[in-house]
């Protein structure tokens, strides 16, 4: 079975204030905001959520079709995907935009203050994901991740009108999209990520440090702590990781308890690593983190469950 991965791809620009942002508010000021802050350091990475999840369940054993729209400046994140299992033949590559760029400073308590250039995802609404699902037979589930507003709207009315399951997190977007537009975005979603919802079948809340809660109109709420995180390197990523997680436990049949724990696993890999895709994934240490955190039956019970692949071809590809 495939999973269908839309939304967007972008290039990361990270960096790190050594201070804390809300040291920089003055109070009675706050109607005329200019902040400048001197950062560490800079480092750029490959990004963009729809490709991080993408990323991250390939990583996990699944078969991702990663569909979104670039730059002609993709060829080598292209190349980078592809060796490690994204199939990125449905990208469209705009004749005239740059990738989308995604610029973001974090500070001394993981605050962080982001921009977000959409360059060439503006055109992902010109993707015909009805064609791409009529010319598939075997997909699973479709994730409509953060992308041009348009874009997701006709996705997930594509996945409605051909009765294919699909998970919405509209995430950033939510500020650019009106009430009626939301409700249309997650009506009928098997999955929704996100703080609110509307007849959605299960509701994911992320709380950071405190772990995950899944709401689901069929069963009970269930509740999973974080997992063990030996230190903290950027935050930037996690949220991408766990989604990336979560859905691949639930292709795998782990359910929602299992599906969390796998996902606060990945989140946590992220978290002690720069960049949303430069973690190296090595599979017995990853089980052993989720042995650590969950205890040595869930672990096991992972293990059978989800061929894993070896970060050795990848790198070699590379």
């Amino acid at each position: 079975m495939r999973q269908i991965i839309t939304g967007s791809i972008a290039t990361d620009h990270l960096m790190i204030f050594p201070g804390r942002f809300a040291e920089q508010f003055v109070e009675g000021k706050l109607d005329k905001v200019s902040l400048s802050f001197l950062v560490d350091e800079l480092k750029i990475h490959r990004g963009g959520v729809a490709a991080n999840v993408a990323f991250g369940m390939a990583r996990l054993g699944l078969k991702p079709v990663l569909v979104g729209a670039v730059g002609s400046d993709f060829g080598e994140y292209q190349e980078w995907l592809e060796a490690h299992q994204v199939d990125t033949g449905h990208v469209r590559v705009s004749a005239d935009l740059h990738t989308a760029r995604f610029l973001c400073t974090t500070d001394a308590d993981n605050n962080q203050i982001a921009s977000f250039y959409a360059g060439a995802m503006n055109e992902a609404r010109l993707i015909d994901l009805a064609a791409i699902l009529r010319s598939a037979h075997d997909v699973e589930i479709v994730v409509i991740c953060p992308d041009d507003p348009e874009a997701m709207l006709r996705h997930t009315e594509a996945c409605r009108n051909s009765g294919t399951p699909f998970a919405a997190d509209p995430s950033q977007q939510i500020a650019r999209m009106e009430g009626p537009e939301l409700r249309q975005l997650v009506d009928g979603a098997r999955y929704l990520f996100s703080n609110e919802y509307e007849r959605a079948g299960a509701w994911v809340t992320t709380t950071g440090p405190n772990g995950v809660t899944i709401e689901s109109s069929t069963g009970p709420a269930v509740s999973v702590p974080a997992a063990v995180l030996s230190t903290a390197a950027d935050p930037t990523g996690a949220g991408d990781a766990f989604r990336a997680g979560f859905l691949a436990g639930v292709c795998h049949g782990l359910g929602h308890e299992g599906a969390a724990q796998l996902g606060c696993a990945m989140a946590a890999l992220v978290m002690e690593t720069s960049g949303t895709q430069e973690y190296l994934f090595e599979p017995e240490e990853f089980l052993g983190r989720i042995a650590k955190s969950y205890g040595a039956g869930v672990s096991g019970d992972m293990a059978t469950r989800i061929r894993m692949p070896s970060p050795a071809a990848a790198r070699e590809k590379v």
